[in-house]
């Protein structure tokens, strides 16, 4: 009696998001190279997988048969998206699956895909048919033409988008601008770099090691990789038919998270940052806490010093807004910027003795604020641009001394 093994699931690689550039035997016997492997990250898509793979592989056996793969990567679904993908794999033979229990997010996946995967060229797709499979063939051809990437663009010809509310369109449009502020050299060279569906070859992005940050890897594979060339071909995105949307306002911060990341670790920055080992993932993260922290600063300051409400001295009420914000950005801080160092340290005990480390530092840091706030009066009359002004310049004072001393105790035994 013959027992019959499941179809093995790939397993995760872990370490460095990384992409090999193949040596001539690094694929083996019995796992040749292929022209194209076609990464499809999925969370909770059990209801579309099955069609996703059929379309697709009517899609690509026309032009390349038996010269690709499918790569399902999913995030361990609680639907159970991967096992059925898995029971798909008899019927669609070059059908691989992926199941990862330890990481989770979009840009990750299609990384951790790609790094398994045997094609020359690598690419995308989402996995809920809002990306219109007919336009991929487009795609691989511009990238047989000589394109080291070739992007799917709702904004050329042929581009659009179908049943977006004005809200969606703001904010897309929006984000697009802020990314062309703060990276101009990497977002200006293509017209929608929030795409998430596209090619790239395999020696524009092998070596490089990525960075992602939520569910933009296209800005990833801009920023690190080796592109020349770029095509980009016009797509019409549609509304998903099944399922649910992942798009919430936690997708916007970790764009401005990823743009930041970006910004200080390419080009000029990234040598100043190497050069003084620069901690730019603590940055950003302290500077998020910073902007939550200017929000209670100004609606303090607000409520303790207009006329209109306890009118107390215009003095008196920064002291006690920057207390406020001080204390907000300490919880912050302990959950978030510094929590690998706090962990190893808890209890309300270890809590307070770095909440008075901080309070210290930041007190003093209280303190040239407003200095700066007091004498920017014979300035500028409005008391709000002051207050910007002076939270913005003890921001790199806060920043610095307290990289260098607080929750230095919780990394020592």
């Amino acid at each position: 009696m013959s027992i019959i093994e499941p179809n093995p699931l790939l397993s995760a690689p872990n370490g460095p998001l990384r992409v090999c550039e193949f040596t001539p035997t690094a694929a083996g016997k019995n796992n040749s190279f292929v022209l194209f492997s076609l990464v499809i990250p999925t969370y909770k898509e059990r209801e579309n997988i099955k069609n996703v793979v059929k379309i697709l592989t009517q899609i690509l056996n026309q032009s390349i048969p038996g010269e690709y793969e499918l790569i399902v990567v999913d995030d361990n679904s609680p639907d159970r998206t991967w096992e059925v993908a898995q029971s798909l794999i008899p019927e669609f033979p070059h059908l691989r699956v992926m199941r990862r229990t330890q990481e989770r997010g979009l840009s990750s996946a299609v990384v951790r895909g790609w790094q398994v995967a045997r094609g020359q060229i690598l690419g995308v797709i989402d996995g809920d048919l809002q990306h219109p499979p007919e336009v991929l063939l487009q795609l691989l051809r511009a990238v047989e033409e000589g394109a080291d990437l070739a992007v799917a663009s709702r904004h050329v010809d042929g581009g659009g988008v179908t049943t977006w509310s004005f809200i969606r369109r703001f904010l897309s449009r929006g984000a697009q601008v802020l990314g062309l502020v703060i990276l101009p050299g990497v977002l200006g060279r293509v017209s929608d770099p929030m795409s998430g569906y596209f090619l790239v070859r395999r020696c524009a992005v092998a070596g490089a090691l990525l960075s992602p940050v939520g569910y933009k890897i296209l800005l990833e594979v801009l920023g690190r990789g080796n592109i020349r060339e770029i095509t980009e071909i016009g797509y019409v995105f549609c509304e998903r038919q099944e399922g649910e949307s992942k798009v919430t306002w936690k997708q916007y911060l970790e764009y401005i998270h990823h743009l930041l990341r970006l910004r200080f670790s390419t080009g000029h920055l990234a040598i100043f940052t190497q050069h003084m080992g620069f901690p730019i993932g603590r940055f950003i993260r302290f500077g998020l806490v910073g902007l939550s922290g200017v929000f209670v600063d100004m609606t303090v300051l607000y409520f303790l010093s207009e006329p209109h409400t306890l009118a107390l001295p215009e003095t008196l009420s920064k002291i006690i807004a920057g207390e406020v914000a001080i204390f907000n950005n300490f919880l912050w801080n302990d959950a978030w910027t510094f929590a690998d160092v706090a962990m190893h340290q808890r209890g309300w005990h270890q809590r307070l003795k770095r909440f008075l480390k901080f309070n210290v530092i930041c007190l003093v840091g209280l303190a040239l604020n407003v200095v700066i706030f007091s004498l920017l009066r014979f300035i500028i009359p409005n008391r709000y641009i002051k207050n910007l002004i002076a939270i913005a310049i003890t921001t790199i004072w806060n920043f610095w001394v307290n990289l260098k001393l607080s929750w230095r105790v919780t990394e020592v035994k």
